[in-house]
């Protein structure tokens, strides 16, 4: 499923990282790569906040549906 239907609080294990091939770096850099852990920490009006990697990361809508946990 998207991360952007996944429950806040749980951890989840990122099993793909979709889009273009610079959509896929910009998220690798962040910390989104495939094996990966991130957990949701909170949502507002669709944009998420999440823990990756040790870091808390805000990102949009659309691209926390290009992350397949």
């Amino acid at each position: 499923m998207p991360l952007s239907m996944a429950n806040a609080g749980k951890p989840n294990v990122i099993k793909k990282v979709g889009g273009r091939e610079e959509t896929r770096k910009f998220l690798e850099n962040l910390g989104f790569v495939t094996g990966g852990t991130v957990t949701v920490v909170s949502e507002t009006g669709g944009n998420l906040i999440v823990n990756v990697k040790d870091s808390r990361v805000a990102i949009g809508k659309d691209m926390a549906n290009r992350i397949i946990v």
